[in-house]
This record gives structure tokens, sequence and C-alpha cells, in this order.
């Protein structure tokens, strides 16, 4: 008994979504692996940049945080 149509056709659109889904997990897969060689020692470098580099705008050590400074209360009584 020879098959209609339709249902050719919905065996094929089954065919792409599941090979869509297939290339979609391989991708997902792919950057896991790429993602920690490439990722996390750049990143720590950059941060650091941006640290020294707002620090430079503050004339501090980007070690010291904002705390690091006396307020203004303890300024006036050491006076």
């Amino acid at each position: 008994m020879p098959r209609g149509r339709s249902t050719f056709t919905k065996r094929q659109k089954e065919q792409t979504r599941q090979q869509k889904q297939r290339d979609k997990a391989e991708r997902r897969s792919q950057r896991k692996q790429d993602k920690p060689e490439s990722g996390t020692t750049d990143d720590l470098d950059l941060l650091r940049e941006a640290a020294e580099a707002q620090a430079a705008l503050f004339h501090m050590d980007h070690d010291n945080g904002p705390n690091h400074e006396p307020a203004l209360s303890e300024k006036k009584s050491g006076e």
C-alpha cells in the first residue's frame, strides 16, 4: 500500500528536525570543550588590567581597596 504525500512530508520534516538537534548538540559540546582552554587566563588578565587602570585613575594601588584611606572624621580627630 503506497504512502500518501503528507506521510512523506511529515517524515522528511521529522528527519530534518532530528538532524538539527544533533547538529545543535554537537556545536554545544564543541563550545564546552573549547571554553576552558581559551577563557580562564585571558579573562583574568583582562580583569587585572582593568583593575590597574581604574586604580591609576584614583591614584592608588589596585590591591588596597576603597576602605584603605581613613574617613574624614578620622582625619579631623588625628590633626
